[in-house]
């Protein structure tokens, strides 16, 4: 999309929020399969606002971190992939913040209930960086209880992490920040760097990148070295391991790529497609 045009979507768009209508807290609960004991921290939800249900699926199949995009918008932040996507009741308060809330409340203080391990909450910013992460720390101060917090040195965990990925202009005023209820999702460069876990706790990057394997044939043997290395250099640093642009078309392929993850003890794997993850990893007991 020209950038004129992107503008000139946001600008219109801007100004039918005034009618914006939250969806009701209560929500967050109606449909949710029935209570399993395993949550999959490992399995991470790419583009979660696309599913029928936002969050509730994800959930439903005990994906242990979400992500949404958000564009700031009048005002608001919105969740879609694409501006021509926005719509005004699609906040990520009505999809995600409430519906968490809610969730923690009637579980007693946990998004999965006997579970107290926090969900990932990834926020991709779509617009300039450092004004939508300030709106976005406005947001969640008003659910400081939801929220693991990072406060004069120390992190004090939540039922949920959110971690801010995205525009990178993010990062500045989130550095300069003594209080934040929010933590910034690195790249590999990062491992080269002295940003503590408690501010980059998850180091991301694209696949396609980094490495020329997409599941088909044998893994080459530099590449797993590198892939290893990798992790175990985060891992040193008390930090998360994720892959964006992996394969992600049912088949062999993906699986074998997926199975090359696991074995390197990548903590996220990145799918549009819940219920096939879920059934991968279920098969892939202890992960």
């Amino acid at each position: 999309m020209a950038l004129t045009t992107r503008r000139r979507a946001l600008t219109t768009l801007g100004a039918a929020l005034t009618g914006t209508v939250a969806l009701p807290a209560a929500q967050a609960l109606a449909g949710e399969q029935e209570h399993r004991p395993r949550p999959l921290w490992r399995a991470h939800a790419h583009n979660d606002y696309e599913h029928p249900r936002p969050l509730l699926d994800a959930l439903g199949h005990r994906f242990g971190s979400v992500e949404a995009d958000v564009f700031l918008v009048g005002g608001q932040l919105l969740v879609a992939h694409d501006p021509e996507d926005l719509d005004p009741s699609r906040t990520l308060e009505s999809l995600y913040l409430d519906p968490l809330a809610a969730r923690v409340r009637a579980h007693r203080g946990s998004v999965y209930r006997g579970h107290r391990r926090p969900l990932q909450l990834l926020i991709d910013i779509k617009t300039e960086g450092s004004s939508t992460y300030l709106e976005l720390d406005h947001r969640l101060r008003r659910y400081r209880h939801l929220f693991t917090t990072w406060a004069h040195g120390r992190v004090f965990p939540g039922p949920v992490t959110a971690v801010v990925s995205g525009d990178r202009a993010a990062r500045a005023p989130m550095e300069a920040q003594r209080v934040r209820r929010a933590f910034y999702d690195g790249r590999l460069t990062d491992l080269a760097t002295p940003a503590p876990a408690s501010f980059v706790p998850l180091i991301s990057d694209n696949w396609t990148l980094n490495f020329t394997w997409q599941g088909v044939g044998a893994f080459p043997s530099d590449e797993r070295r590198k892939l290893r290395g990798i992790v175990r250099t985060a891992h040193t640093r008390g930090q998360r391991v994720r892959f964006w642009a992996t394969p992600d078309v049912p088949g062999p392929a993906r699986d074998a790529l997926w199975g090359e993850l696991v074995a390197a003890d990548v903590d996220h794997l990145n799918t549009d497609d819940l219920a096939g993850l879920e059934s991968f990893l279920d098969v892939h007991r202890g992960t």
